[in-house]
């Protein structure tokens, strides 16, 4: 058996015993072969978790990160449920990653316990889209039932890290139940041929994909609808191409 189909053949056998079939398993895809290709499915599992941080400890990454969680949050169907210990959150620039202020509902809690309560009561209601919360720690207990809230509904869970201590930032990389784990970095924007600033542009980090690959890939940020965009010069590469795709380690 060639190594290709030896791994999908285990990946499958992992998916039968962790009780999620592949032929049954819907995601929501960016779009982006060259991001979809390392996702099980070919995108974004629904009904699961996914974690998301900024690349840094800076504001700067943690808003691209927030961005990149709104453009997501944007694709899925219906309202978003977005939990939060401070009103930070700068709505026109969520507006401008495609998720519109009619769309979202704001929970403000008072910590991160009552924001992981409220993130599960999202998930297990139904009728939401997508639920993001922004917590500084996830543990794989909270991690785990907010898995299975998600998967009893169909529903996206974000857990949107965020942090306000240094000490906090290394709760990051411990294990937990997403189904992903993504860092999002803020790069030079695209170059213009007049005076301007250009589209922005992150390195999104795919730093774990349950029975998939690791990656990272050089991309523009979200446009008004959510998705993400190929800097036109890397159109053309190779998919193997080196310096805009690389395996990356958890």
């Amino acid at each position: 058996m060639r190594p290709q189909l030896a791994l999908r053949s285990l990946r499958d056998q992992i998916e039968r015993i962790e009780g999620r079939g592949p032929r049954g398993r819907t995601v929501l895809p960016f779009g982006l072969g060259v991001v979809d290709s390392r996702l099980p499915g070919g995108g974004l599992a629904l009904g699961a978790l996914h974690e998301i941080a900024g690349g840094g400890n800076g504001a700067i990454d943690g808003a691209a990160a927030a961005l990149f969680s709104a453009g997501v949050a944007s694709r899925s169907r219906g309202k978003v449920l977005w939990c939060l210990t401070r009103a930070d959150l700068f709505a026109p620039a969520i507006a401008q990653a495609g998720l519109i202020p009619d769309r979202v509902i704001y929970v403000e809690a008072g910590d991160d316990k009552t924001v992981l309560a409220c993130m599960e009561e999202g998930l297990r209601h139904g009728g939401l889209g997508s639920v993001v919360g922004e917590v500084a720690r996830l543990s794989m207990t909270a991690s785990r039932r907010l898995q299975l809230a998600a998967e009893g509904t169909g529903a996206i869970g974000i857990a949107l890290r965020r942090w306000r201590r240094e000490v906090d930032a290394s709760d990051f990389g411990q294990p937990t139940a997403a189904m992903t784990r993504w860092r999002v970095s803020v790069l030079p924007s695209t170059a213009l041929p007049v005076p301007g600033v250009g589209r922005p542009r992150w390195l999104v980090e795919l730093i774990r994909a349950r029975a998939g690959d690791s990656a990272d890939f050089e991309l523009e940020a979200c446009d008004d609808t959510g998705r993400l965009g190929l800097p036109a010069e890397l159109v053309d590469r190779s998919v193997s191409a080196d310096g805009w795709r690389r395996g990356a380690s958890a």
